[in-house]
């Protein structure tokens, strides 16, 4: 079964690279060059750079690092600066070939051809830091992404951090493909997490297609160790803010509502399995615990509960099931009214073609949508009538709307107009290209 998937999937793969692999492995324009492709990596650069920190700097440089899914090398090039030695693997021959082609000037980035489903070229206890980054939500099985994972834990050191990225939105009921792949939910990774003794130290996107997840390899047993554990620690709460900005304060529900805990003595075995925070007397989602800055200070961020409450409300930490803090307090304001907004316009095939349409076809991403059924485009004050919309974020209720123009639509200026039930936001002027 597993070889039939890895077959599949090498084939699709490698008629994808031969047609466009820059567009399949970015998902940007058509026939990209080589400089706007490997632009496209920056923001998952910086996400995986920003994990780095959690490991001092003169430690790196002896660092060997994997990545799961390497394609052409879009993420491995600029990686590879950071490690003496940067493995990648991936299904299709054709995106191996490709990315030895464009790494062969770097002599310390090593792509290997794998079967889609192991990690056997390598032996347990190899690597310091593996990443993967749109892969897993391309593999048509589920129990191949586990195999893979269970495969991550065995060649990765003790001690050695893992940051993955999975589809986190809700299971649809077609059958998983080459494209659509296996989903999981946040329960099922921190389950995962937990038999496999990883400590958990983010999990973030839970709901969405770019769910990521950072884990740190323990010893064998260490899981079971952190049961029934006495908590023998005194955490102080230096300041609380908002998650989204600076701000001493945050809404009792609704998108802005999640907070950044600023702590000191944060104990190293603390993870997501144990680490828990009470808002007033609710529990809040811990989503992520930070490497600690220069005044060794750690963020603890917290998704709030729909509070019913307002105003001063006390916060608490609790490790192992027992509290380690003195109570903090948030200012917590009722949230501010739903505005429907346009976060963004683009081609529907070329996507880093803003407000451009390119191809005939349209991709917005809304926020704060309450009813996706009463959304209505129109362009040119023509309607469109074959939209399609999926929920691709709860939490600021974005939705994802593709659409195509009506054929009386011609080349030129046109206007875009979006309704929402009786709410009417300001036309946005696109260009129409063919």
């Amino acid at each position: 079964m597993a070889d039939d998937i890895s077959t599949r999937m090498r084939e699709d793969w490698n008629a994808r690279a031969r047609e466009d692999a820059g567009y399949y492995v970015a998902f940007g324009r058509r026939d990209s060059g080589d400089a706007e492709f490997f632009a496209t990596a920056t923001e998952v650069i910086n996400g995986l750079e920003w994990e780095l920190k959690r490991v001092p700097l003169e430690q790196r440089g002896a660092w060997k690092a994997l990545e799961i899914g390497c394609g052409p090398g879009r993420l491995m090039r600029p990686m590879s600066r950071h490690f003496l030695e940067l493995h990648g693997v991936d299904v299709s021959d054709e995106m191996i070939a490709r990315a030895r082609q464009k790494l062969s000037g770097i002599p310390n980035a090593y792509p290997h051809l794998g079967d889609g489903s192991s990690l056997k070229m390598f032996e347990a206890e190899t690597f310091d830091f593996v990443y993967s980054y749109a892969v897993f939500q391309h593999i048509p099985s589920r129990e191949v992404v586990l195999q893979y994972l269970r495969e991550t834990h065995r060649v990765m050191k003790t001690g050695a951090l893992a940051r993955l990225q999975f589809n986190g939105l809700p299971r649809a009921g077609a059958e998983f493909d080459t494209w659509a792949g296996a989903r999981f939910t946040s329960l099922e990774l921190m389950e995962f997490a937990r038999f496999h003794d990883f400590q958990v130290l983010a999990l973030e996107g839970a709901g969405t297609q770019y769910l990521w997840t950072t884990w740190r390899k323990q010893p064998a047993g260490w899981m079971a160790a952190q049961e029934g554990r006495k908590a023998e620690a005194s955490l102080a709460i230096r300041r609380i803010t908002n998650a989204n900005s600076s701000e001493p304060v945050a809404p009792s529900r609704g998108r802005f509502a999640s907070i950044s805990i600023w702590v000191e003595n944060l104990p190293p075995d603390a993870g997501l399995h144990h680490l828990q925070v009470t808002v007033g007397s609710s529990f809040g989602t811990v989503c992520y615990i930070g490497p600690p800055d220069r005044a060794g200070l750690q963020q603890i961020n917290v998704i709030l509960p729909e509070l019913e409450a307002t105003g001063l409300l006390p916060v608490e930490i609790l490790w192992l099931g027992q509290k380690i803090s003195p109570p903090a307090t948030l200012r917590v304001i009722p949230p501010g009214p739903s505005v429907p907004r346009i976060r963004m316009i683009t081609d529907g095939v070329n996507l880093v073609a803003d407000h451009r349409i390119e191809t005939r076809h349209i991709k917005m991403v809304l926020e704060e949508i309450q009813r996706p059924h009463e959304i209505q485009v129109l362009v040119d004050g023509l309607p469109v009538t074959d939209l399609e919309y999926f929920c691709t974020d709860p939490r600021p209720q974005r939705f994802e709307v593709n659409c195509r123009l009506p054929e009386a639509i011609e080349a030129g200026t046109r206007w875009l107009e979006l309704r929402i039930g009786r709410r009417k936001l300001p036309p946005v002027a696109i260009e129409v290209v063919s």
